[in-house]
């Protein structure tokens, strides 16, 4: 279900040119209504359900359609970001409460090398198929070749 923004929450992000929500959105669907100073979203039909605007969102102002298996008519699950973790709320129709707080990292910041160990780019690999670093990433000495005969 795609997410919804509560208009007397959010504040545009004191409008900015360009919101948290519309920065991280990867399907390009938010949208800031300069009149207003207010956030939506213009296509719901075409949301990921990623929950990055939810998360992102220092407002809290967007909230997410659960379905009816994960959040029965009438609960709510609302997403609170600080800068090391996110604490989920989950609120029951019985009003009872519970809350699950996620780290957002598990490296410290900077910490990761994603080239260390692969070989400098050269102009003609760029025209294969493969991609740098396959045969690490699988596990195996040498990728297969195909042969013609």
């Amino acid at each position: 279900m795609p997410t919804y923004v509560n208009p007397e929450k959010c504040d545009g992000c004191r409008a900015l040119d360009r919101p948290a929500c519309m920065y991280i959105c990867p399907s390009n669907i938010m949208h800031l209504d300069k009149s207003i100073g207010k956030a939506y979203n213009i296509e719901p039909d075409q949301c990921w359900e990623c929950y990055a605007c939810v998360k992102t969102c220092p407002q809290s102002a967007i909230a997410m359609r659960g379905y009816g298996d994960v959040v029965p008519l009438g609960a709510s699950l609302t997403p609170l970001r600080a800068t090391d973790s996110i604490m989920w709320t989950v609120k029951f129709r019985n009003g009872q409460l519970k809350r699950f707080k996620y780290p957002i990292r598990t490296t410290p910041w900077g910490s990761i090398a994603p080239y260390d160990g692969l070989p400098d780019p050269e102009l003609e690999q760029l025209r294969k198929p493969g991609l740098c670093g396959d045969e690490r990433y699988l596990g195996v000495a040498a990728l297969p070749t195909l042969t013609t005969h």
